[in-house]
């Protein structure tokens, strides 16, 4: 899909990652209690094993914001832990999207007032990657700006 007309801008796929709970800024005086609370909430996850397969957009089909590819595999596991996660942030204050959670990875992004082809995903429909193991989580703080980078500050093992 790379270099066809009204294609978004796509992702480095070294900054890949499926977001299990974004949550904004976080004060100071809880990212510990977050370390401490996600924690034990990961250690019962079951070892999983995911692949992509299809893919989609969100925002309409004129007016596409994001590109991704869904996934397949262990997603029921991996949906319970997101809404773990969500639940321990809502129990430190921490504001949590209402929206449920959705399986996906983010390919691309389109911008605002460029050409758009929201079609373009539709070539991912029948698309089913290889398998592969979560080793962990992280907890990562995003470091904004023209060079965009993600920082660990916590892991835990899956499985």
């Amino acid at each position: 899909m790379q270099g066809a007309p009204g294609e978004p801008r796509w992702t480095d796929p070294d900054r890949w990652h499926l977001t299990l709970l974004f949550l904004g800024t976080v004060p100071a005086d809880r990212v510990l209690p977050l370390i401490e609370a996600a924690g034990p909430v990961v250690a019962p996850a079951p070892p999983m094993t995911l692949r992509l397969a299809g893919g989609g957009r969100f925002g309409s089909r004129r007016r596409p914001q994001v590109a991704w590819a869904g996934l397949a595999g262990d997603v029921r596991p991996l949906t319970d832990l997101a809404d773990r996660l969500a639940a321990v942030a809502r129990s430190l204050g921490l504001p949590v999207e209402d929206r449920p959670f959705r399986a996906h990875l983010t390919i691309g992004r389109w911008r605002p007032g460029r050409p758009a082809d929201g079609a373009l995903t539709d070539r991912l429909a029948d698309y089913r990657g290889p398998d592969w193991p979560v080793p962990e989580v992280l907890l990562l703080r995003s470091h904004l700006g023209p060079r965009p980078r993600y920082e660990t500050v916590a892991a835990w093992p899956v499985g």
